[in-house]
């Protein structure tokens, strides 16, 4: 099927300017340098769940899009997410003050009173994702494990990036994307794993003590 795509959100991510209105959860350390992001832990990773974090962007997006930004990873081990679709489980905005507040802990995100996907890449915290690297794709509320695929991007001591990394959520369809190489899609059937997630906020997650490189988030509406 054809469709057409127009860039909605455009932001290099290159300065404290450009996530002056992003929401931090948790307490995340944030700098600049050579015109990229740069984000880790500000908590001891011994402190475990409390010392990750999510970092969101301000705008709630519509339901077909295509989201574009690159990643490196920088420090290992980690983990590292990017949540979509995100609202409160009645339709609210995830920061109305009638939702639980939230600190990064991630129990919070997936079984608590929001709804979203997100997809977790760069999976380095346990010795079983060490061992063998995939890609997951979760719906929530609920935390159901309902895409995987294989991970190519290597261990830091190899890495070569950025690496471009691309989600597509059109009508039920999602697929992700690492280099343009086709990771995984999805179906939904708005059933199995509960109703349509259609739009919402989109955010970054990393699990300590993970350091990544960011640049250039791109959203596209898709009609």
């Amino acid at each position: 099927m054809k469709y057409q795509k127009n860039l909605i959100y455009n932001n290099s991510l290159s300065c404290e300017k450009d996530i002056e209105d992003f929401v931090s959860e948790g307490s995340p350390s944030i700098y600049f340098d050579n015109k990229k992001m740069y984000m880790t832990n500000a908590i001891d990773a011994s402190i475990k769940e409390k010392s990750n974090f999510v970092f969101w962007c301000p705008i709630n997006f519509p339901d077909n899009i295509i989201i574009e930004w690159e990643f490196r990873p920088v420090i290992e081990p980690g983990l590292a997410i990017m949540f979509f679709g995100a609202r409160g489980i009645h339709g609210e905005d995830i920061f109305d003050k009638k939702l639980n507040p939230r600190d990064g802990r991630y129990e919070q995100y997936h079984s608590g009173d929001i709804n979203a996907f997100h997809i977790s890449y760069f999976r380095r915290k346990w010795d079983k994702e060490r061992r063998f690297h995939t890609c997951n794709l979760r719906k929530s509320k609920g935390f159901y494990l309902v895409s995987q695929g294989a991970d190519p991007i290597p261990d830091v001591d190899d890495c070569q990036g950025p690496y471009k990394l691309k989600i597509s959520k059109i009508d039920n369809n999602i697929d992700f994307y690492i280099d343009n190489l086709h990771i995984f899609n999805f179906c939904d059937n708005e059933h199995t794993y509960g109703t349509h997630i259609g739009g919402g906020k989109i955010g970054f997650r990393q699990m300590a003590p993970l350091k990544a490189e960011y640049s250039n988030l791109k959203v596209y509406e898709v009609k």
